[in-house]
């Protein structure tokens, strides 16, 4: 197992790698093709006919919120009446399904947009919801990888893939070129939505144009709304959309938050979960434990949700059966209802809640603000897939598929094990 060297990922809590052959390197998503990602919908889901449309959204270069703000826009409906299963990639080529609320066909077919398409393929009596999906599979080119003794080095790493890695929320969750998400979701749980609007409007990273870096900056200084509105571009909708409420409706920062969609804002506390979530799997491996080997404690969950626990008794057991995938370890989504400390996963998470000092309180407060449940969830601390892989000269192509959840970015960096600038 080595450990990451790049300060990004360790400030996101991804401090390991479970393979200790060398990364090839490379870059992610050279154009849009390269990162292939297709849905693995639910069969039938809501039966033949009701008032949702059911269409085939497949986009390129496209952030889903702005693609369907668009469409949305388009057909001269509330974004809040489309529905999807699972968030994708923007900087990729993307096939899924979405649900429209009373639009029919027709409406559908007058629908121009570049590089988007939508093709209906039914009706339902239900709409699409975070998490009605089986899964992803992904079609994966890294270029420019370091040829030296290449094959082999994927060969290895596709063995260890097929065990176990760290199962990481990839950067995507937490933000691509500004990793603010989780840090506007401490906020939010904390009640302090003055932050939270100033983080998100004023947080400046890196890997941002100069002339926005210089505008958040002052912003976060200054507070100056107009002089923000001039400075940032149209296409930053989210900021300007609070900018603009903020001038209307001087200091009301929590109006401000609500301007934005609620799924983006229920995002910002599962960021910050998903951080926590990142940093207790780190702790674990941090005191030498593996992510298959069970300690007494630990809970275990099953392909259909089911969760036990790992005693003396039933270790032997457990081992076997997470050798042959049936189930696995699992850590605590940290949420509003409480958890008991059973063994030494629950007792990393709720040791890192009370150095942030957020309790299941400040959870259920963020329930009610964002309008999303945020009861808590176990998640397999380890993720495992089969992996296709292909060399031709310096360029690797990985085929896999991904449960509900599961980043293919975790997997590619796995094999990469480059700056994750170079994954975005």
């Amino acid at each position: 197992m080595k450990q990451s060297t790049y300060p990004l990922e360790l400030l996101l809590g991804m401090k390991y790698y479970a393979s200790d052959a060398d990364g090839i390197g490379g870059t992610l998503r050279g154009e849009p093709e390269d990162f292939i990602v297709e849905e693995l919908p639910l069969e039938k889901k809501g039966g033949d006919s009701g008032p949702y449309l059911i269409c085939r959204l497949t986009k390129t270069n496209w952030e889903l919120q702005h693609a369907i703000k668009e469409i949305a826009k388009r057909l001269g409906i509330s974004h809040r009446r489309i529905g999807w299963a699972g968030t994708k990639d923007r900087n990729a080529v993307t096939r899924q399904l979405i649900s429209l609320y009373h639009v029919t066909p027709d409406q559908i077919s007058g629908i121009r947009l570049k590089d988007i398409t939508l093709e209906p393929v039914g009706q339902s009596n239900e709409a699409l919801s975070l998490g009605d999906l089986l899964g992803n599979r992904f079609d994966i080119l890294i270029r420019d990888c370091d040829p030296a003794e290449l094959e082999t080095r994927v060969r290895e790493i596709s063995a260890t893939v097929s065990q176990a890695v760290p199962n990481y929320f990839g950067l995507q969750r937490f933000g691509a070129t500004r990793p603010v998400t989780h840090l506007v979701g401490e906020c939010i749980l904390r009640g302090d939505f003055e932050k939270a609007v100033i983080t998100y409007i004023g947080l400046a990273f890196p890997g941002e144009p100069e002339y926005v870096r210089s505008v958040r900056t002052a912003f976060s200084a200054s507070r100056d709304i107009q002089a923000a509105l001039s400075g940032l571009p149209p296409q930053m909708s989210y900021e300007r959309s609070m900018l603009h409420y903020l001038y209307t409706h001087p200091d009301d920062y929590s109006g401000a938050l609500q301007e934005l969609p609620p799924k983006l804002l229920s995002m910002f506390v599962s960021a910050f979960q998903s951080y926590i979530f990142n940093s207790a799997l780190s702790r674990r491996l941090d005191d030498g434990h593996t992510l298959t080997e069970p300690v007494v404690g630990d809970r275990l969950i099953f392909a259909n949700g089911r969760t036990d626990t790992v005693t003396g008794t039933n270790r032997g057991a457990v081992s076997l059966h997470i050798g042959r995938g049936r189930c696995s370890i699992a850590l605590f989504m940290p949420g509003k209802e409480p958890v008991e400390p059973r063994g030494e996963g629950e007792q990393a998470t709720l040791s890192l809640l009370a150095e942030y000092g957020i309790t299941g309180k400040d959870f259920e407060r963020a329930s009610a603000f964002v309008r999303t449940k945020f009861d808590g969830a176990w998640r397999p601390l380890a993720l495992r897939t089969a992996v296709d892989s292909s060399v031709t000269e310096k360029n690797v192509r990985l085929k896999f598929s991904l449960p509900p959840g599961h980043y293919a970015t975790t997997v590619c960096r796995e094999f990469m094990k480059g700056d994750p600038v170079h994954m975005v």
